[in-house]
């Protein structure tokens, strides 16, 4: 049986997170995931996933044709698919430029240039969504420090952390006290929320806590863009 994974949408947009943003990029979104985030901009990968079964040759082949070097590996989760490895793999092969998102709660050896670990702070907890069903299990998975200490020591990376109360930053603190000394330019504070507007009015006093602590600020420009729509 040839390699397959479930993928939600391949596009070709611009980075909008993170230490590359700005950079044009091919997305590849797999659908599935082990968390329930209650914010969760992504609902067609997690908790109403959804996808086509597509061998991984064909995925390649789909990737390629945008002819763009760099290329994002995204999701939902995207290490939960069973061959992510293949896919990572494919991508070196041809000389892209890898970026995988992740939550950090799996540890798999991929080929990766630039590792987007998103670790979950409290505020994703999905207490009041659906009765509460999944706020238990993602509360058990959403910080894997081991997995963590894992792909900071074998990649280079970006840490983020999504931002919704001034309070969070207290809980990021915590969280960077346990992994080690982490370069502030790596740490990056992204403002929680799905429109420009939302964005906008955290992002003001999230740019501060950065300049108080030394982070980066995290924008998501494809929202300032073209808002919280699917293939951008």
């Amino acid at each position: 049986m040839f390699p397959a994974m479930q993928i939600a949408e391949t596009f070709y947009s611009i980075q909008g997170e993170g230490l590359l943003a700005g950079v044009p990029s091919v997305f590849v979104r797999t659908s599935g995931c082990n968390l329930r985030c209650h914010w969760c901009d992504t609902d067609y990968t997690s908790w109403n996933p959804q996808g086509q079964d597509l061998p991984i040759a064909t995925i390649l082949d789909e990737l390629a044709a945008y002819r763009c070097r760099h290329v994002v590996v995204t999701g939902g989760e995207p290490l939960v698919a069973a061959d992510i490895v293949e896919l990572c793999q494919g991508l070196r092969e041809r000389g892209c430029h890898i970026t995988v998102e992740t939550a950090a709660t799996i540890f798999k050896p991929i080929a990766c240039d630039l590792l987007s670990l998103s670790p979950k702070l409290s505020n994703s907890t999905p207490w009041q969504r659906d009765g509460g069903r999944q706020a238990e299990s993602h509360e058990k998975r959403r910080l894997q420090y081991r997995v963590l200490r894992q792909f900071l020591d074998q990649y280079v990376y970006q840490i983020k952390f999504v931002i919704d109360q001034p309070r969070d930053l207290e809980e990021v603190q915590q969280i960077l006290g346990k992994l080690g000394p982490i370069p502030g330019e790596r740490v990056l504070l992204m403002p929680q929320g799905r429109s420009a507007a939302e964005l906008h009015e955290r992002g003001l006093w999230v740019a501060a806590l950065c300049k108080q602590h030394g982070f980066r600020y995290c924008p998501r420009l494809h929202i300032d863009l073209w808002g919280n729509t699917p293939g951008t």
